[in-house]
């Protein structure tokens, strides 16, 4: 049988860099190589592709052909230059490993749509209403769920039409990223303008009393898996994923807890927050419970860490999906989907 010839996608322009290498990695040890034949294309923080032999260390400094995704959807694939001479390499699909701005931003995704290559994860819609906080949050409000009270600032704010505490977050960013917990009026506009070094939209939200869980969902339309829940228990401050110096071995002030003994409706209301965002392939769905019960939305990741710590992975593996059967459904999904 032929082998699937996979274009990974790693690294990017992003602030979360460093954890998109750290979940190729991950990948690289769990792909299948009687079923695929990898080929990795590494985007360095400038912003150059390049097609390399692995995310391995140093692979930015190793001399590599350029390679880029043709939008010619008569090629197909990548095309490579080395020495001035251009090659094709074709490609049956492409897993884009990338997180936080033009990854998950649905910047990537035009590309490959344009390219005509099938690509694992959400398309480019449902990926740009996801990045953006106060879109999902309208989105998901308007489907009869529920969303932190927040507001939305650009420039300027005024600290006196708040209740303290607050929440301040650039609107399009991952992995907690100019995130800051405000309970004074006069630290506010510091903290506003610590979170727009990542976005010039940031959004500022009443903290809701309840237990940060989430939800990995994998699927399309009406056939979704729900991995086991996880639950954040926190002995201070606020969950700062991959914000630790050495996240491989744990956090100062957090721990996730999986499997969560959780009520049913939780996985069903990740099920319609999915749903809701026009979420395909896989994403995970970030939630508050109440002690009443409610579940609230907090954020969804189009494409969640997949490190050896991260949540994703741990929770699809929890509910018997190990990582290289989840990876062989994730590109299943992408191979088989609807057309884009």
């Amino acid at each position: 049988m032929n082998r699937i010839r996979l274009g990974i996608l790693f690294g990017g322009m992003s602030e979360e860099h460093p954890v998109s290498v750290k979940s190729a990695q991950e990948i690289a040890k769990h792909l299948d190589p009687a079923k695929y034949e990898p080929h990795w294309v590494g985007i360095t923080k400038s912003g150059a592709w390049k097609l390399c032999d692995g995310p391995g260390d140093g692979w930015e400094d190793r001399p590599c052909p350029s390679a880029m995704l043709s939008p010619d959807r008569g090629v197909g694939g990548l095309l490579l230059l080395d020495r001035g001479q251009y090659e094709v390499l074709g490609l049956d699909v492409v897993l884009p490993v990338l997180h936080g701005r033009f990854g998950e931003d649905g910047a990537t995704q035009g590309l490959l749509e344009l390219s005509g290559i099938p690509y694992a994860g959400c398309d480019v819609s449902s990926s740009a209403l996801c990045m953006d906080k106060s879109l999902a949050y309208l989105a998901v409000s308007a489907a009869g769920i529920a969303t932190p009270n927040f507001w939305t600032v650009t420039t300027g704010v005024d600290p006196g039409r708040f209740g303290y505490p607050v929440f301040v977050k650039p609107a399009r960013s991952g992995s907690s990223f100019g995130v800051s917990k405000v309970s004074r009026a006069e630290d506010l506009p510091d903290a506003v303008a610590a979170a727009a070094e990542f976005d010039a939209k940031v959004i500022i939200e009443e903290p809701v009393e309840g237990s940060e869980i989430g939800c990995a969902v994998l699927g399309n339309g009406s056939e979704l898996i729900v991995g086991e829940p996880d639950r954040i228990r926190l002995s201070h401050g606020f969950f700062k994923i991959h914000q630790e110096d050495s996240p491989e071995s744990g956090s100062e002030n957090s721990a996730v807890i999986v499997p969560a003994v959780l009520r049913a409706h939780v996985r069903q209301t990740a099920r319609e927050i999915y749903r809701a965002l026009g979420c395909k392939g896989f994403a995970r769905v970030d939630m508050f419970l109440k002690d009443d019960g409610t579940v609230v939305l907090n954020e969804v990741n189009t494409f969640p860490g997949m490190t050896s710590y991260s949540r994703y992975p741990r929770m699809m593996a929890a509910s018997g999906l190990p990582f290289p059967a989840m990876l062989d459904r994730i590109v299943a999904l992408a191979l088989s989907g609807e057309a884009r």
